[in-house]
Parts: structure tokens; sequence; C-alpha cells
């Protein structure tokens, strides 16, 4: 008896894991390698854990986006359903936290889910967001070697590839009142700009149809973790959008959050935070401030 009680007791002091949700394809912030969680995310879910003294515990989800769904609801019904304590890669827009009286959403997929018809609807809680980790941003994308880019001001003859209906191509069109438009060129939604920059010329063709692409910086990291070996790099320009990403909780948390805040404010004040993102993969931009924003203002954007 008394060595069944010592099992038992060592059973009973095993700390909770800390469950954080994260996209199942985000790279490269939250990606699956084979089956383990890769992403800048998982480095910070993980420093948070050991502050914690608890040991991580990922439960990757996949959005759906449907017409009665967004990121936001998905993400609370995981946290109001009890599956995590926090989710990462959430972007910190002001409109996205309080939850409505009576708001409900069923969850997204997720390892071990039933099917979604057979998904009850959670009653979704408030939520709270965490320090920002990350400012997403817009970027030129362009072979490496070609001449520096450091303002779109210094295009000179070169070509721009923009992807119509995007921020990307509205902020090009717009930018200082149309300057660049002599030197934009209008890609499908459904074209592969970054394949076609980083091939060879077309046969017989003694330039590209464009020198580089403007796109949103994370697009670009997530391509080029599927192409590691691909001669492209970011420009020296680069424009923040006016959106942090960080982690969110339950608004009634009172542990999880603060240790997230922690390790956040520590990873940006001693240079951990740049270095797990380049070690990563990730092209990394400083939180703007505020840190909880409106989301991009187009006005802002094409001014500078």
């Amino acid at each position: 008896m008394w060595a069944v009680g010592l099992l038992c007791g060592a059973a009973w002091a095993q700390p909770v894991p800390l469950t954080v949700c994260v996209s199942a394809d985000n790279p490269p912030l939250s990606h699956l390698v084979g089956r383990q969680p890769r992403g800048l995310d998982l480095r910070i879910a993980q420093a948070a854990a050991d502050a914690l003294g608890r040991p991580l515990k990922v439960l990757p989800f996949e959005t759906s986006f449907e017409k009665e769904s967004s990121l936001a609801r998905e993400v609370s019904a995981l946290l109001s359903a009890g599956l995590c304590d926090a989710a990462s890669g959430f972007p910190l827009l002001a409109g996205d936290f309080a939850a409505a009286a009576g708001d409900k959403s069923r969850t997204p997929d997720y390892p071990g889910a039933k099917r979604k018809r057979e998904r009850p609807f959670i009653a979704l809680q408030s939520l709270a967001p965490s320090r920002a980790y990350f400012s997403a941003a817009l970027g030129v994308v362009q072979p490496a070697g070609a001449p520096p880019l450091n303002h779109l001001g210094d295009l000179g003859e070169r070509r721009i590839g923009v992807v119509s209906g995007t921020l990307g191509g509205a902020v090009a069109m717009g930018w200082k009142q149309g300057a660049l438009r002599s030197r934009l060129v209008s890609l499908g939604q459904k074209e592969q700009p970054l394949d076609e920059l980083a091939a060879a010329p077309a046969a017989g063709a003694t330039t590209r149809r464009f020198d580089g692409v403007l796109m949103p910086l994370a697009l670009f990291d997530g391509w080029m973790v599927q192409h590691p070996r691909a001669p492209l790099v970011a420009a020296g320009w680069q424009r923040s959008i006016g959106v942090n990403l960080g982690f969110v909780t339950l608004a009634s948390d009172t542990t999880v959050r603060p240790a997230l805040d922690a390790v956040i404010s520590r990873a940006l004040a001693d240079g951990s935070l740049p270095r797990w993102a380049a070690e990563e993969g990730v092209t990394w931009s400083a939180p703007g401030q505020p840190e909880v924003t409106r989301g991009p203002n187009l006005a802002d954007l094409t001014s500078d």
C-alpha cells in the first residue's frame, strides 16, 4: 500500500501540459515537419512552458474560413472549449477579442475532432492578447544578386509584379499617387510569381516579365520553406502593414498570458526573438506601436 501511495503521489504531482493551438500550415511561424511541429511560434511557446515548469503540448488546427466563421471565432471556440490554453499567430486586431452575448461557433479541424457537422457549437468567451512578437510586413522579393532596393523610388527601370486584388497590389498602385504604375506588371491570383521569378528567363528571352514581386513577406517565407535553395531574397525595402501578431488566451486567464508576456518581453530585449526568427526562416519585423490596432491603413501605406 505504501508503494502504491508513492506511485499515486508521483502521478498526481506531474504538471499539467501547457497546450498551445497553432496553425497546422503557416510556415515558418508554425508548421509540421514530418509529424513534428516547428516554427517561431513553437520557440516562444516552448519558452513559456519552460518558464511555467510545464511540458508543452501542441494542438495543430486547420482553418476553414467559411461564411459563418473567421479565424478569431475558430480560435475562440478552441480556447472556450478548453482544448488549449493559448493560441499563436493571432492578428492583434482591436475588434477580435470581445465575444458578443450568446455568440457560438464550432471548432476548426484538429487531430481527433469529430466530423464538422457532429461538433457542438461552443459558447464563445472573450479573449485577451499577449505582447506582440512580430509585425506583418510587405516587401519586394527579387533574385539574389540584384541591385539593392531600399526604397520604392529606387526601382529605376525595373518592373515589379503585383497580384491584383491584394493589399500589396493596392499599395503598389497607390504609392505616392500612382508614381509606380508604369513599372508594375499586374498578375492574376492563380499565377505563381515566385516560381516564375526563380526560374531562368524563357528560351530566347533576354529579360524577365518582371524583376521583383511586391508581396507579404510571410508568403515569401512560407514559399522558401518549400524551396530552400531558390535564388530569391527579400530586398531592403519592407513596410509594416500595421498588424502585429501575438498569442491569445481567454480573458479570464491569469497564468499563461503573463508567462507569454514575460517571455516575449525578455526575447525582444535580449535579441533572442530576431535570432529565433532567423533560425526558423522568418523575415522578422519588430512589433509596431500600438500593439493592438484596427488594421491596415491604405493612406499610410501608400504615402512612403
